[in-house]
Order: C-alpha cells, then sequence, then structure tokens
C-alpha cells in the first residue's frame, strides 16, 4: 500500500521506516529541508536504538523516500499525521504544525483509486478530530485517530510490536467501517502478530494517551513524594517502593524515585491535559499541579545536595554530570532533568562538565558555552562532587576505585547505584530517599 507519513520527527520519521519495513511504500513529508536530506541519504537525525539500521535498510531497498513537496503524497492512500503538538506559552498544546499539515494535505486528498483515510497519530487536546473530520470528508478523505505510545529507546519495538493499537473512528458507521478496514490493512502484520486493537470514538482515542501519560506522571510524582519523606525519617524509598509494587493493583513499574521526569512528552502533555479540561470548564485534573510541582522540586533537591555537601559554595568548583538527555539511550534533551540541575549549579558559580555518552556531541555543538567531557573519567578527574543524572549502563558500571575526583562525593540522582560498592570504596553517597 502506498503511505504518506506528515511530519518526520521523532514520531514521524520512526513510524515512516517501520511501515516500509512491513512492506508498505511509504514518503515521508517535512517543511525542514536538512532533516529531509538526512533521512534520503538513510542518516538518523537522532539517537534511537535500531531506527538508523532500519532507516538505512529501507530506503536502500526503495520502499522509503522523504520530501519537503505536499504534492508527492497525492498517489497514498493512507496519510499519517504526526506532526509536533509542543506547548504552548499558557501550558495548551500549540496546534500550529497540526493546522498547517491538515490545510497542506487536504488539497491531495481523494486521489488515489481507493479511499483516503487520514490517520491521526499526534497528541492532540480532546475535540480535535471532531473539529477537523468534516474539511477531511469534504476534501475526499476519511478520518481516523491512530495515537502513538512510543517510548524513546524503544521507538522501533513500540511500532512493530505495540502493546495495543487504538483506533478512534467516525460517529458515521460506514465511515468507520472504510477506515477501520484500511488500517486493518496497513496493520495487518501487527494484528496477525496477536497485538490487541481496540475501537472507540474520537473523543476517547484522543483521551487514552494524554490520560495515559498523566497516569505515569502521577506515579512517578508519587514515589517522589515518598522518597521525601524517607528522607526525612531515614527511611528507604527503594525497599518502600518493591514492598508497595507488590500489590499488583500497584504494580513495581514506574516506582522509581529519582530526580523526576522530563522529554518531550509527560511534562508537556500533562500541562496540555490540565489546560484543555479547564476550558472545558472543569477542574477534575487540578491535581496535576501538584504532581508538576514535585517534579520540579527534585530537580532543585538533587542539586541542594550537591551544594550542602560542598559546605554550601560551590563557587568555582569542579562538579561532574553523569548524563545530558533525559532518559538513557536516548539524545533527547527536551525539559532533561540533567540540564536543569547542571544550570542551577552552573548559576550558583559551580564549574559544571557534563559527560554523555549520546547526547553529549549533540550537546556540545548546540551549546558550545557547555563543557562537554569525552567520558565519565575525564568528568570525574579532579572533581569536587559526582551527580549521575542519566542511567547509562556505562555509568551504572563505573568502578568507582577506578575514578580520581578531587573529593569523593557521589549524588546518585536515579537511584541506579549500589551505595555499598561506592562506600567501600570510600565515597560519600547520597541517593533519592536512601541513604
Amino acid at each position: 500500500m502506498n503511505i504518506s507519513v506528515i511530519g518526520c520527527g521523532y514520531l514521524g520519521a520512526v513510524h515512516a521506516a517501520c511501515m516500509a519495513e512491513i512492506g508498505h511504500t511509504v514518503v515521508g513529508v517535512d517543511v525542514d529541508e536538512e532533516k529531509v536530506g538526512l533521512l534520503s541519504a538513510g542518516q538518523a537525525p537522532f539517537h534511537e536504538p535500531d531506527f538508523e539500521e532500519l532507516l538505512a535498510r529501507n530506503v536502500d531497498a526503495g520502499r522509503l523516500r522523504f520530501t519537503t513537496d505536499f504534492a508527492e503524497v497525492a498517489d497514498s492512500q493512507v496519510h499519517f499525521i504526526g506532526v509536533g503538538t509542543p506547548e504552548a506559552a499558557d501550558g495548551s498544546a500549540d496546534m500550529t504544525y497540526m493546522t498547517s499539515a491538515v490545510q497542506s494535505l487536504l488539497p491531495h486528498l481523494g486521489k488515489a483509486e481507493r479511499p483516503s483515510i487520514v490517520v491521526g497519530k499526534s497528541t492532540v487536546p480532546v475535540g480535535t478530530a471532531d473539529s477537523i473530520e468534516d474539511a477531511v470528508v469534504e476534501a475526499g478523505g476519511i478520518l481516523i485517530w491512530n495515537p502513538e505510545f512510543l517510548r524513546e529507546s524503544f521507538a522501533v519495538q513500540d511500532t512493530l510490536r505495540p502493546d495495543r493499537l487504538v483506533y478512534g473512528v467516525s460517529k458515521d458507521e460506514e465511515r468507520a467501517q472504510v477506515s477501520q478496514d484500511i488500517l486493518d490493512e496497513v496493520y495487518a502484520n501487527i494484528i496477525g502478530a496477536g497485538v490487541v486493537r481496540l475501537v472507540m470514538d474520537f473523543p476517547t482515542a484522543e483521551l487514552v494517551k494524554v490520560s495515559a501519560n498523566s497516569f505515569l506522571a502521577t506515579k512517578i510524582s508519587f514515589i517522589n513524594a515518598m522518597a521525601e519523606i524517607c528522607d526525612a525519617t531515614g527511611a528507604d524509598v527503594t525497599k518502600l517502593a518493591e514492598a508497595i509494587g507488590m500489590d499488583d493493583r500497584i504494580g513495581k513499574k514506574f516506582l522509581r524515585a529519582g530526580i523526576g521526569y522530563g522529554g518531550g512528552c509527560l511534562p508537556k502533555d500533562t500541562r496540555a491535559f490540565q489546560a484543555r479540561t479547564e476550558q472545558l470548564g472543569l477542574h477534575s485534573l487540578d491535581f496535576l499541579t501538584a504532581i508538576n510541582e514535585i517534579n520540579d522540586r527534585r530537580r532543585n533537591h538533587a542539586a541542594e545536595l550537591a551544594i550542602e555537601a560542598l559546605g554550601g559554595d560551590v563557587a568555582g568548583k569542579k562538579i561532574a554530570i553523569l548524563g545530558a538527555a533525559f532518559k538513557p539511550n536516548s539524545d533527547d534533551m527536551r525539559n532533561s532533568p540533567a540540564l536543569d540541575i547542571a544550570k542551577k549549579l552552573a548559576d550558583a558559580g559551580a564549574t559544571v562538565v557534563v559527560t554523555d555518552p549520546a547526547a553529549g556531541p549533540v550537546l556540545q555543538r548546540k551549546r558550545p558555552e557547555i563543557t562537554v567531557a569525552a567520558d565519565a573519567h575525564d568528568a570525574i578527574n579532579n572533581s569536587e562532587v559526582t551527580l549521575l543524572l542519566t542511567e547509562w549502563d556505562v555509568f551504572k558500571n563505573l568502578d568507582p576505585t577506578t575514578l580520581a575526583p578531587a573529593n569523593k562525593i557521589i549524588i546518585d540522582g536515579r537511584n541506579a547505584l549500589d551505595p555499598q560498592v561506592w562506600k567501600d570504596a570510600g565515597w560519600d553517597y547520597y541517593g533519592m530517599g536512601r541513604s
């Protein structure tokens, strides 16, 4: 089947490559010429495990190409929209890219021999699909909403073998059935592997992603609130999390105390979801304000720990930051807790040195004012305090006896290290909610 993917950022580029991998002929469209050039050459513009190999293989096979020309989508029967919906100044979702993508796509609908379907994948405020359906139908297309559930560093896996597929379909039964049948054909390989498919109305489908992200943010901030209590009482949050996670009503995942969540989804989506409910005249999500406040406090706490460990004055002192990306196996530094903490320490007068296996080179290129070390040993050499802020395996597996800091102080912002190993090597160890 001929498929187009509008928007070739993180979501769109991965989705385009994966659709080509399962046998479709795919054209990706983006307004960024530099990005299109890299993708056309089979080069990934971001770090994501397995993606570049998948991209290059399908570009070389002729199943996948990229362009800045919207006219090249005319032969496609299925049009996925995967543009960004960044946070606006008031916390709501900025729909500029979505509006532009839809308007640019409309003139090219209805050109294929079979019915054209427009598949929304972007995370949008509830009500978006209802607001654009008429325009899509008038242009000769049928709208269906198919939210994405990608986890960065697992994006290829999550696209080819997701834990579920969600279809938001039209109230018009005929259009709903046609769009469902065509999308089933697109995903035949995935559905055939046993992936569950859930069919629902537009608003419910739009709510799935933001509801899931808000729940995860709540769970993360809950255990971080428990870490604050553990710090005040001498309890161990890791053992607390283990105990409550054994309750199958709660579960163990996302009960890991640390410096909080970051990235391009959870912070943005929780604020946009709350803003949308307020636009609807509801205050159902007021609690998300506290959730985000807890998240921000964890960043402040890590920076304050470093300052306190050095007697309250970090001016001119070298501080090593292990990690720049918001999570390991990624170079994504959007809303990165690590960089936020690094800035707080730099603003306090510290000489901050950052290292990250994937994000480091990107940081060095985009933020030349930040000192970036080649590796952890280089960053830690002669440092007064070290903070582990992104739990890359290379950092978790460090042998503390091989490091040469000026002061053996480690702040484990992700509770990723074995405290006893570091203490036995003569280090002062500070965890998040555990000593």
